[in-house]
């Protein structure tokens, strides 16, 4: 009986192995890693960042304001703590055993649509090991989950961009 399964299995795979010779062969697979997004030029704005809205409305902007402080939420899933870091452009900052570092921030002026967005890198430091990069890219205040970091114990999210000056 198990020799009659045997042979059936056998039988059934035997096409796919012929056509499998007689087809072309695929090309090489180019590396799986994502590209790594483009640190900001001056003068993108938030509109050309963000994916077009539904209704295809929403012209680029030229005003956008670049600020120097991301105003970003953490999340410490194990003790349930949640904190409001100020990242100032350019300098990392630390949560627990995350490394933030802004890149940019944008907000529109205020008599458009509110929206802010921050370009950051988020590293994973833990002691006896190599960095692990763990996002790079744009986060946006209003989309939360469009762009979101995925870690087992911590959550970053863009709540704000503000001028060091004005505080």
């Amino acid at each position: 009986m198990r020799s009659r399964w045997i042979a059936l299995a056998l039988a059934a795979l035997a096409p796919l192995g012929v056509a499998a010779q007689q087809s072309p062969p695929l090309p090489l697979a180019q590396s799986a890693a994502a590209p790594i997004p483009a640190p900001p030029s001056p003068t993108q704005t938030l509109d050309s960042l963000m994916p077009p809205p539904a209704d295809g409305g929403g012209m680029p902007l030229s005003g956008d304001l670049s600020l120097d402080v991301a105003v970003l939420g953490g999340l410490d899933k194990v003790t349930a703590r949640v904190v409001t870091i100020e990242a100032p452009v350019g300098r990392p900052v630390h949560f627990g055993t995350l490394e933030i570092v802004a890149r940019s921030c944008m907000k529109r002026r205020p008599e458009e649509n509110p929206e802010s967005a921050a370009f950051l890198d988020v590293w994973d430091l833990k002691m006896g090991a190599a960095a692990k990069s763990l996002f790079r890219g744009w986060m946006f205040a209003s989309s939360p989950a469009l762009s979101a970091m995925e870690h087992p114990i911590y959550d970053i999210w863009v709540l704000d961009c503000r001028d060091s000056k004005s505080h």
